[in-house]
Order: structure tokens, then C-alpha cells, then sequence
């Protein structure tokens, strides 16, 4: 095999950031992206449509024509009935749900699900999916089994007051809940990084601290890596693709407290590729990347193709950033053997 050709997949689940570094990471999403569901954790969280309406004209002030920014809001303990009305008449295509203090400027969090019992109603009335960072943030549950214990505590009951509410639940990176969500009834869904295909924590771990290979949720032992394998090569449509790319700076990472993220705009497909040849399932490769979060969502399939060529290339040991600092993108300096090679004509 020399070369695959896909439908232009879209990425479900991808931080920009804001102000100078959109330069950077639009362009790399673009690139090999048709759309791209946009985080709103920003400094200050994208809470109103308002707010989503203005970063949405920041991003595709820098975006290239044919390129669709997804907006979502940033769901709070605030949001009201009319704040899910206003997101549906507006296209936000779903509200995210940080519990406070899970992640990169999520102190704005939810703290309790029932200070927002209102605006889920409303939601699941009207069809408006909730994406989910699924982990408890409680100091007494180890930082490997928040996102097993989150099922548990905060998804299945969720999920029984509200039956009908769609969900999303993010970067997925344990057996749990792989096998939750196939099992569950419907009306659920997740999406499931690169990273957490190819990775197990020993490759953040042995022979020393690896800063960008940690993200949140963390990565799991191997075990859990060939779940999820499983899931996305499974052909099952819950499952899909979502990057989770997330730039930090170089010295952000590689500090005493580094920043959570890892970024794979860059080569995202290139990863995939290889996770789903490894797996022995290129065949499964476009369902997940470019037809099942379409489906869920109820979006037209993307009608442009692109290819990827099975080709030798060197990851860019570092990536121009912000205020002449460097970004590293995940695999940094390493040989890949799929390249994305662009539209097919």
C-alpha cells in the first residue's frame, strides 16, 4: 500500500487558544481538517454567545477559506434556560462540562450539577448535546481512576435524570469507559485522542519525566490503551475522532508544574494512521475519522477527500509560537511513516 485516500475528516475536539496563537493552531487544524469542534476554556471561558461569536470572528480572521470553526460554551453553574436557547438559535453545537479544577482553565467549572438542573432540561429538550471532561476532581481519588470513578458518580446518574440528553463523553482513556459507552443505551457517544491510542504512561514516565506527553486525562496502562484500540477500530459509530490537541509553549511544559496538553494538530492524521495500522484496521480508519461524529451530530459529510501517502518524514523538533517562543509538538524530532499529503484532486 502506498497511499490511503479518506473523506476530509473533521476533528471533534480541538483547543486554539486565543489572540496570537490562533495564527498557528487554526492553520495546522485547517490544514487536514474540514471542521473543528472549538473548546472554550479560554482564560476567560467562553460563556454566551456573544462571547462565541467573538472568538469565532478571531478565528476565521486567520482561517483559510472552506474551513468551519465549530462553536461551543462553556457550561457553568450560571448557565440559565435562556442562555440554551439563545446557543441553539445561534449554531452552538453543543455546552461543554468541566467539573472545576479538572484542567487547563477550568476553574469556572461546574461544582454541582444540580446549580445548572435548568439549562440541561432545556438541553435535552431541544436536542443540544453536553460534552463532557469526565473526571472527579475530589483530592482522595487517585489521579489513574477519576475518570473510572466519574462514570460512577456523575455520568450514570446524569444520564438517568436526563435520558434523553445527548453526550459526548471527551478523550476517553480507559476500558470503563469504552465499554460504558458501547454498552449504554443511546444517546451517547466519545471521542478518543491519537494519543491515548498510541500511548501507554510508561511512555510519559520511563526513563525519566516526559512533560509533553502528559495531558489530562492522563494516560492509562497498557490495558486501557488496547480498549480504546478496540472501541476505535471496532466500527461502532459512538465512537470518533477527537484530537484534544492543546498547545502550551516549550517552557510552560518543561517547568516544576507543566501545563497539561498535548499538541497534535500538526500530524494528527499521521497519528492515526499509524494507530489503526498498527491495530491492523486502515480499513476502519475513515469511519471513525470522518463518518460517525458527522453522524452524531447531524452533519452533511464532508464531500472533499484527502490522502495520505505511506512516506518517511522527521516530526519538526519544534513549532514557531507566541511572542517568539517554541511549541513541541508531541513526537517531536521522531520518524513517522504515513504523511499527510493533502486534497485529492
Amino acid at each position: 500500500m502506498t497511499h490511503i485516500d479518506l473523506i476530509q475528516p473533521d476533528d471533534f475536539h480541538v483547543h486554539f487558544r486565543d489572540d496570537a496563537a490562533l495564527e498557528f493552531t487554526v492553520a495546522h487544524t485547517a490544514r487536514q481538517f474540514a471542521r473543528a469542534m472549538v473548546m472554550p476554556n479560554l482564560k476567560s471561558p467562553v460563556v454566551s454567545t456573544r462571547l462565541a461569536a467573538e472568538y469565532l470572528a478571531r478565528i476565521a480572521a486567520v482561517a483559510p477559506s472552506g474551513f468551519e470553526p465549530m462553536m461551543t460554551l462553556y457550561l457553568t453553574d450560571k448557565t440559565s434556560v435562556g442562555d440554551i436557547n439563545c446557543s441553539v438559535a445561534n449554531n452552538i453545537k453543543g455546552l461543554k462540562l468541566y467539573p472545576a479544577g479538572a484542567t487547563t482553565n477550568s476553574d469556572a467549572g461546574v461544582t454541582s450539577l444540580e446549580k445548572c438542573a435548568g439549562a440541561l432540561e432545556k438541553m435535552e429538550a431541544l436536542g443540544l448535546p453536553l460534552l463532557v471532561h469526565g473526571e472527579v476532581t475530589d483530592a482522595d481519588v487517585d489521579i489513574f481512576d477519576r475518570e473510572a470513578v466519574f462514570i460512577d458518580r456523575v455520568l450514570i446518574p446524569l444520564r438517568r435524570r436526563y435520558p434523553k440528553l445527548k453526550v459526548v463523553f471527551e478523550h476517553i482513556t480507559t476500558a470503563h469507559a469504552a465499554e460504558y459507552v458501547a454498552s449504554s443505551e443511546e444517546g451517547i457517544a466519545a471521542t478518543i485522542t491519537a494519543h491515548h491510542l498510541l500511548y501507554n504512561r510508561n511512555a510519559m514516565l520511563v526513563g525519566g519525566m516526559r512533560p509533553h506527553y502528559f495531558c489530562l486525562p492522563i494516560l492509562k496502562r497498557e490495558s486501557h490503551r488496547e480498549a480504546l484500540i478496540a472501541a476505535a477500530t471496532s466500527g461502532n459509530p459512538r465512537f470518533f475522532l477527537g484530537t484534544d490537541s492543546a498547545p502550551h509553549a516549550q517552557s510552560a511544559k518543561e517547568s516544576a508544574c507543566g501545563c497539561a496538553g498535548c499538541y497534535t494538530a500538526l500530524h494528527a492524521m499521521e497519528l492515526y494512521a499509524t494507530a489503526f495500522e498498527q491495530a491492523g484496521a486502515l480499513d476502519k480508519l475513515e469511519e471513525f475519522a470522518s463518518l460517525n461524529g458527522a453522524a452524531f451530530y447531524g452533519l452533511p459529510v464532508n464531500e472533499r477527500r484527502i490522502r495520505l501517502v505511506k512516506e518517511d518524514w522527521a516530526v519538526p523538533a519544534d513549532l514557531p509560537f507566541v511572542d517568539g517562543q517554541k511549541l513541541i509538538p508531541l513526537n517531536a524530532g521522531e520518524t513517522m511513516g504515513w504523511k499527510f499529503a493533502g486534497l485529492v484532486d
